[in-house]
């Protein structure tokens, strides 16, 4: 057995980031961790860090932007935290040496993205934000002697006692191409234990995501008796490539289109501001596929410099497109899910002990449709005030026998990767999900019963019986308890 004050699982934005909050605030930190350090997801990030920096900009005008964007969904509570404390946020990155990208006199060199009123994005390296960020996380918590990193290991179950959550089980990943820092399973018994295991949108067949975010962490919050949220908010990036094999799906960031890049359909007409939030994009290039009969659009990307965006142009050279030359096929793919484990404005979730932080965790921030760029700056907002919460949890003694067992698998079966693709994309109809709701992976089934109980069409999650917001489901949002049916509830 291990102990610390914090347990932390995952180690991607959120998690290194309040790995390295909680150790500096004192506490003991387990950080466990299914890869090596600074090979997570949000190594791949392309977007920045949303924050109102500029004398023209304010918190208050992001959070109109956030709020318009959320389409009437999101929890203005949670939309005015990150707004105010974004700013500080980038300041301390800055301090922990991530070198943000400046323009020729040394002040911050801001994107425009969709949905936002102002240049208020800060990248690193231009499209390659998440891999400065990580590694100059990773190795911050490399060298800091209060972290103790579990690499090649899993959160295979929340060991819950009395009511509360007391820590984990931790296992070792039985893959070849993974050395772990374990030999055999060992519980970690902690004050407060803090999920940031990423989201769920590679349960979609067609994803930008890595195959492994699969919403492993709610999997494990439901077992252990967490509430979820939100599962039917998932949003669709309107821009991810279009190819044969591993290369289908790439994400082009939305920043090429803050930088001149237009969409034109099979006429070459453009035919949506490129700049509107995401859920508008996405839907007006499903609207061109259907009635074109075509499988994509076009990306026109000759008036941008590909120079500050090197990954994209590297990764289309993969799939032997030249932006100079070529127009890059494109259509939407599953790419963030806006609900996760039901948490309140420090991370808290329904179950005493239990935290959840980043893409994995919902305060219902985002609402009904995530504006760019807003999760990164979710992870060291959320993250810094779960880290401190979870460090004055009591400490509560173990027992003396009986330590938790594996919990459900989070892997789903091809079958329903193919069935969420099919049934619960960017339209649903209530047979169709009524199908998916006979699913045996059981976080399918609970997205099915929560995209059925939002009877309306809402930012993300649209209806084909139901085309239009429901005024009574403004500021409401889906909460899965149990097996039980989900329940529409609003958070102050």
């Amino acid at each position: 057995m291990l102990h610390a004050d914090v347990a932390v699982v995952g180690a991607g934005a959120a998690g290194l980031f309040a790995a390295l909050v909680a150790a500096r605030e004192g506490a003991q930190v387990v950080l466990v961790s299914r890869s090596p350090l600074a090979e997570s997801a949000s190594y791949w990030a392309q977007g920045g860090v949303a924050a109102a920096m500029t004398p023209g900009d304010s918190p208050a005008r992001h959070m109109a932007d956030t709020l318009a964007a959320g389409r009437g969904a999101a929890r203005e509570s949670a939309v005015r935290v990150l707004c105010e404390e974004a700013p500080a946020r980038l300041a301390e990155l800055t301090a922990l040496g991530v070198s943000f990208d400046a323009d020729r006199h040394g002040a911050l060199a801001l994107g425009l993205e969709g949905g936002h009123s102002a240049r208020r994005v800060a990248h690193a390296g231009g499209s390659a934000t998440g891999r400065r960020i990580t590694r100059a996380l990773s190795a911050a918590v490399a060298v800091d002697a209060g972290i103790e990193v579990l690499e090649g290991a899993s959160a295979s179950a929340l060991w819950v006692h009395e009511g509360r959550c007391i820590g984990l089980l931790a296992e070792p990943v039985r893959r070849r191409s993974t050395q772990s820092t374990l030999a055999t399973a060992v519980a970690v018994a902690a004050r407060g234990t803090l999920l940031a295991t990423g989201g769920a949108a590679a349960l979609w067949e067609r994803t930008t995501n890595p195959r492994g975010a699969i919403g492993a962490g709610l999997t494990l919050a439901h077992a252990a008796g967490a509430d979820l949220a939100d599962l039917e908010l998932v949003q669709f990036h309107p821009t991810a490539l279009v190819a044969e094999g591993d290369d289908d799906g790439f994400l082009i960031t939305e920043a090429v289109r803050g930088e001149g890049a237009l969409l034109l359909d099979a006429a070459g007409e453009r035919f949506v501001d490129e700049l509107a939030p995401r859920d508008e994009v996405a839907l007006a290039i499903r609207e061109r596929l259907h009635s074109q009969g075509t499988p994509s659009v076009s990306l026109h990307l000759r008036p941008v410099d590909m120079t500050r965006f090197p990954n994209v142009a590297n990764a289309l050279a993969a799939a032997g497109l030249d932006p100079r030359r070529d127009l890059i096929p494109v259509a939407p793919a599953a790419h963030y899910t806006m609900g996760g484990i039901a948490s309140d404005l420090h991370g808290r979730s329904s179950l005493a002990g239990l935290y959840a932080v980043g893409e994995c965790g919902c305060t219902g921030l985002h609402g009904a449709n995530r504006l760019a760029s807003n999760s990164l700056a979710e992870c060291f907002v959320f993250g810094r005030r779960a880290a401190m919460a979870a460090g004055e949890e009591p400490r509560a003694a173990p027992p003396a026998a009986g330590r938790p067992q594996p919990g459900p698998s989070p892997v789903p079966s091809p079958h329903t990767r193919a069935a969420l693709w099919r049934l619960a994309g960017l339209e649903r109809s209530p047979d169709e999900l009524r199908r998916l709701a006979h699913d045996p992976f059981g976080l399918a089934r609970r997205i099915a019963g929560s995209a059925l109980a939002r009877e309306e069409s809402r930012g993300a999650h649209q209806r084909s019986d139901a085309t239009m917001p429901e005024p009574r489901l403004d500021g409401m949002h889906t909460v899965v308890r149990g097996e039980g049916a989900p329940v529409m509830e609003h958070w102050s």
